[in-house]
């Protein structure tokens, strides 16, 4: 355990470090969101009614911008390698890594995420709904993508395959996420929804690394 957290530190520490790919993910994340209100217009009724899904589908790109982190940097200079010898298990390094991808990535997004619920006039109850999907969801999506980062390592063009790979793993939880947002705002109760979507990020835990460390096992053969 003392091994995993040191990990979980030193990405962290690379992560804010290097601030690039976090300040693209939140750049791209906000531009994305701004952009479907000016593009809209002004009908509040309209924009309440897309706001959760376009909110919710910004995230999950922008997450998926900075899927390439979690493994390229140490298979280039060899670190991966290293882990793979090391003590502790490959499925602990992969949580590890997802862990601090989404606290450098999913986390930072849904903080932003009610600022962002203004621009489509969500009303205080439909902004928490949307706060606590994406604190459900989001673990899930750097769970997911973790596979598909180890499935294209080494790929000579990973940035074509891995939407391809990604996006059809990532629907559930976008569909369950904007769901339940807009269950909550019809009336209809949000409560299958996030029972759902906690139930996603649940299920891939155990079974995500166990997948990603088979992919990244196969690929350093």
């Amino acid at each position: 355990m003392s091994r995993l957290f040191a990990l979980f530190r030193r990405e962290l520490t690379l992560a804010v470090r290097d601030g690039g790919e976090i300040g693209l993910a939140l750049g791209f994340f906000v531009l994305a969101v701004v952009l479907f209100p000016l593009g809209i217009g002004p009908e509040l009724e309209i924009l309440r009614r897309v706001g959760a899904g376009v909110i919710w589908a910004a995230a999950l790109l922008a997450a998926m911008l900075s899927l390439e982190r979690l493994f390229a940097a140490d298979h280039r200079d060899g670190g991966l390698d290293l882990l793979v010898l090391s003590a502790a298990p490959l499925e602990g390094v992969v949580i590890a890594k997802c862990a601090a991808h989404w606290a450098t990535t999913g986390l930072p997004l849904t903080a932003i995420s009610p600022l962002l619920a203004v621009l489509f006039d969500l009303d205080g109850a439909a902004t928490l709904l949307l706060l606590v999907s994406l604190l459900l969801g989001t673990p899930a999506l750097s769970l997911l993508g973790a596979i598909v980062a180890a499935l294209t390592l080494g790929a000579r063009r990973p940035g074509i395959l891995t939407p391809l790979l990604v996006l059809p793993l990532y629907l559930p939880v976008l569909i369950f996420g904007a769901g339940a947002v807009e269950a909550g705002i019809s009336g209809a109760g949000a409560r299958p929804y996030l029972l759902l979507l906690g139930a996603l990020s649940l299920a891939a835990l155990p079974l995500a690394p166990l997948a990603a460390a088979a992919a990244l096992r196969q690929a350093l053969d």
